[in-house]
């Protein structure tokens, strides 16, 4: 068995590394060259150190604000995600009656693109703000929570699978041995159930956080026309396509800074919370 794994080996892994160079590492290589230049097109680049890096300080007013905004909706999202998944999944691990098709219903939403998603919430939420004279694409505040609230109702139920699945693995002689020693429920949930779900959390707040940085399709559909509601994804790209004229190379420049940041920063922010929250991990 060893022997064939061997002489099959590159046969099968040397395509896939072949397809992730080409997909993956060329164009992520030639992204952080392109961030050190001015271009139009790949083959149109003009070499200018770190310009592109000061540019977003001293010439883009935008990139700081979506940094901002990015910040505090994904710490909104992470806990109201997280807090709502687990609950639900708490509720439908009781052996209760409809419990797979509660599951399926709250899953479904996952299903959805974020484009469709983004312009069916934009119809439904403002034709209901539309009866207080408030469009959610123009306003900051309701944009905000309009975008907190599409993004809970999308990924909730893809959650709630993985924390449904964290707590049918606890072995049931641990909470036997807790109902014996008269452990209240609090004190069951605290004490036994959230450390013995931890893997869970980590898979869970790490796609919950990696999803919120990244978000793009519904913020470009729910209120893209507004400045004030761009996060980061959104705001590079505007430096890319609102853009023209003569400048047009060096905003794409900028536009490519800003991305390779913004990689940094989510690889960095992942790192620490995979860390964080991977060291409170038990064994079963």
């Amino acid at each position: 068995m060893q022997k064939s794994l061997k002489k099959y080996f590159p046969v099968f892994v040397l395509p896939v590394l072949a397809a992730f160079a080409v997909s993956f590492i060329v164009p992520f290589v030639t992204g952080v060259y392109l961030s050190f230049t001015h271009f139009k097109t790949v083959d149109s680049s003009e070499w200018v150190g770190l310009a592109n890096y000061i540019g977003i300080i001293t010439e883009d007013e935008t990139f700081l604000p979506s940094l901002a905004l990015t910040l505090r909706f994904t710490i909104v999202s992470i806990v109201t995600v997280n807090v709502l998944a687990f609950a639900l999944a708490l509720l439908l691990t009781r052996k209760l009656k409809g419990t797979n098709f509660f599951r399926t219903v709250f899953f479904m939403p996952n299903l959805i693109g974020g484009i469709v998603l983004g312009h069916i919430w934009s119809l439904i939420i403002n034709g209901v703000l539309g009866f207080f004279g408030v469009d959610i694409t123009y306003d900051p505040n309701y944009g905000f929570w309009g975008l907190v609230f599409v993004m809970n109702w999308q990924m909730i139920g893809y959650m709630m699978i993985i924390y449904i699945a964290g707590l049918q693995n606890i072995p049931d002689h641990i909470n036997e041995a807790a109902a014996i020693d008269g452990a209240s429920p609090a004190r069951k949930l605290f004490g036994i159930t959230i450390p013995m779900v931890m893997p869970s959390v980590t898979i869970c707040t790490f796609l919950t956080l990696t999803n919120s940085f990244k978000l793009f399709d519904q913020n470009l559909a729910l209120n893209g026309k507004a400045a004030d509601t761009s996060l980061l994804a959104l705001d590079i790209y505007k430096t890319f396509y609102d853009h023209t004229g003569l400048r047009l190379a060096e905003w794409h420049g900028i536009g490519q800074a800003k991305a390779v940041i913004f990689f940094l920063l989510v690889a960095a922010i992942a790192f620490i919370q995979l860390r964080a929250t991977g060291g409170r991990e038990v064994e079963n």
